[in-house]
């Protein structure tokens, strides 16, 4: 899509009751069925979007920290939260298509390990530290953010693998699964995020702090062939009620947040889909963002 059919979107969810707009942070995408292709650039993408958004959160679904040097990719983080005004959401994983590292020439070996000192070196310049770190992968030597951040944005970790967690939980403010990781359904969402509520214990951390939040694929458009379908991981489909009726299930399961996979993801179908948000929030006696 292009930057005025974007615009357009991130306007119709501000206006049809959404708290939050994300991009995917990816490069390119082949040899899956489809024709090549790929996103635009994310971070350049978000800026823009800060400036064109005033209540929306905005974040990558996640951030590939192998993408960019830690370094440079906090001062990205800082900047477009400040142009957000702190409504950043620094939303990170490790990455996992192997075909846009290779593509770009981005190691794709010991991606845990890469994930671990970037992941170390991101939290702490984001938090006002000036960091040394000489590790395997990455190297920063007294570096600092400046000019100095005036808050630092959320923190998110999106993945279920067991080292990512245990490296990542005593620090972030919020968790995030993907729809086929759970099987689109309340009671695989409650499954994933009893195993977080654990890794947190473990990790010293009080379960309670940490948020929690789930993507739903939702089909708006049965016609729509924009995302697979799979007897694992069913979208939730209906009239907009019985939608509403499926995101508050997640809610009851334990998703503080639920990110909308729309299909087909068109400003039709976010303007459609304020009406299931209407029902949820007026059902949860609460008001929008």
């Amino acid at each position: 899509m292009r930057w005025a059919e974007m615009v357009a979107m991130a306007r119709a969810a501000e206006a049809s009751g959404f708290s939050s707009v994300w991009l995917g942070d990816h490069l390119l995408y082949r040899d899956d069925g489809h024709p090549e292709r790929g996103p635009w650039d994310a971070w350049t993408m978000l800026a823009g979007l800060a400036a064109e958004t005033e209540h929306v959160r905005l974040g990558p679904l996640v951030a590939c920290l192998g993408f960019h040097p830690p370094g440079v990719l906090a001062r990205m983080a800082a900047s477009v939260n400040e142009i957000a005004d702190g409504r950043l959401v620094l939303g990170v994983g490790a990455g996992w298509n192997e075909t846009e590292f290779r593509a770009f020439g981005i190691p794709f070996d010991h991606r845990v390990g890469r994930f671990e000192e970037a992941f170390d070196i991101v939290r702490r310049l984001l938090d006002g530290e000036r960091v040394t770190a000489r590790g395997r992968f990455w190297q920063v030597e007294d570096a600092v953010l400046l000019p100095v951040p005036a808050r630092r944005p959320t923190l998110m970790v999106g993945s279920s693998g067991e080292r990512v967690l245990r490296m990542t939980l005593p620090h972030v403010d919020a968790w995030n699964t993907w729809y086929d990781l759970f099987g689109n359904t309340p009671d695989g969402f409650a499954r994933e995020n009893a195993k977080i509520t654990s890794a947190a214990e473990l990790a010293g951390r009080d379960p309670s702090d940490i948020q929690r939040s789930a993507c739903a694929l939702v089909l708006v458009d049965p016609a729509s062939k924009e995302r697979p379908r799979s007897a694992d991981h069913p979208p939730l489909e209906g009239s907009m009620a019985t939608i509403a009726r499926g995101l508050s299930e997640l809610g009851e399961a334990g998703a503080h947040e639920v990110i909308i996979v729309a299909d087909p993801i068109t400003e039709g179908s976010i303007r459609a889909l304020g009406e299931a948000v209407a029902i949820v929030t007026r059902n949860a006696g609460v008001t929008a963002r």
